[in-house]
């Protein structure tokens, strides 16, 4: 295929599908093993400083925050991180010093609730680097090549636009009609993060509405740890095989952490902790108010269930569970 166009974006999360393939067959189990452990335990064992990293669910929804701030309480330095619809959790990684290099899609806002100061801040000085730009429909592309094991998937989205200039895609002309066509190149992260409802002890996982992009990320990621609502019992999970959204086979940590996505929501059971996510947007307008944020909230507690009660505890989480079952009722 003849190149016409080169975006100036680097390229990054990108490997030959043919190491991919080899680096699975040789590093990732097939067998039904128990991969139960502690948040800390899977942060150790699978995440890596210096590596290319993404975190499933989409803004401030379905986000495995229990692993976000284990990330920052061990400490994880130079990441790479897929900004495609990072919100709340790179916010923090950013601000913590954990991330210093994103491919946006969508980044460095909270949505209605304004600007991400911290991670806009880092990017501003300097201290972290946007190497390229994508759009969010780019990145369900990348991940989809990277779960069929090819090299890009051709597409008519980015072309003529300046995002697609600050991208790693190239434009080509099609073999079959001889017009432009746009490359999205594949993404293989070295590791992910997805919060699930309910999975078994072997990460047979249950996601309940929207996947967003999991499918195929926990599908192209060679690593993935899994945080969940609830461990249930393999026996409920073959008794609806249609409901397993990803299959134990992909997957390498399995957490039970309970509230996983505070302060995120978790569709169908809990919403937004807008008094924490505020409390966060308040004190990061500065360096020293993140770092008192992170002394408070990660670096003071050893587990999510410490940092659970330090945000306000049962009586708390009861009253997002139960605004969670109203506006769901309306």
């Amino acid at each position: 295929m003849e190149t016409i166009e080169e975006g100036q974006g680097q390229l990054v999360g990108f490997r030959d599908p043919d190491e991919n393939r080899s680096w699975v067959f040789e590093n990732k189990s097939r067998k039904a093993e128990d991969k139960r452990m502690s948040t800390k335990e899977a942060v150790s064992k699978f995440v890596n400083s210096g590596e290319f990293m993404a975190s499933g669910g989409f803004g401030h929804v379905r986000v495995s925050m229990a692993i976000i701030y284990e990330l920052i309480r061990q400490r994880k330095q130079d990441l790479t991180m897929a900004g495609k619809t990072a919100v709340h959790d790179i916010d923090l990684l950013v601000g913590a010093g954990c991330v210093n290099k994103v491919e946006v899609a969508y980044s460095f806002g909270h949505e209605l609730r304004g600007l991400s100061n911290a991670s806009r801040r880092a990017v501003q000085t300097g201290r972290c680097k946007v190497v390229s730009e994508i759009s969010n429909a780019g990145y369900q592309w990348r991940f989809l090549a990277g779960m069929m094991g090819i090299p890009f998937v051709p597409s008519r989205i980015l072309a003529g636009t300046d995002t697609f200039k600050k991208s790693s895609a190239k434009t080509a002309l099609c073999p079959f009609t001889k017009k432009p066509v746009t490359l999205i190149p594949s993404c293989t992260p070295d590791v992910s993060i997805i919060h699930v409802h309910r999975c078994d002890k072997f990460g047979n996982a249950q996601i309940d509405g929207s996947l967003i992009e999991d499918f195929e990320l926990s599908r192209a990621s060679r690593r993935l740890i899994l945080t969940t609502e609830q461990i249930i019992p393999h026996r409920r999970i073959q008794l609806q095989p249609w409901r397993t959204s990803i299959p134990f086979y992909h997957v390498d940590a399995v957490v039970e952490v309970p509230w996983g996505a505070h302060p995120c929501q978790m569709p169908l059971q809990y919403f937004y902790d807008e008094e924490h996510i505020s409390e966060w947007l308040n004190i990061s307008k500065t360096d020293e108010g993140v770092q008192e944020y992170l002394d408070k909230y990660v670096f003071s507690v050893d587990s999510f269930d410490q940092y659970l009660r330090l945000v306000g505890g049962q009586k708390k989480l009861k009253r997002l569970q139960r605004m969670e079952k109203t506006l769901g009722r309306n």
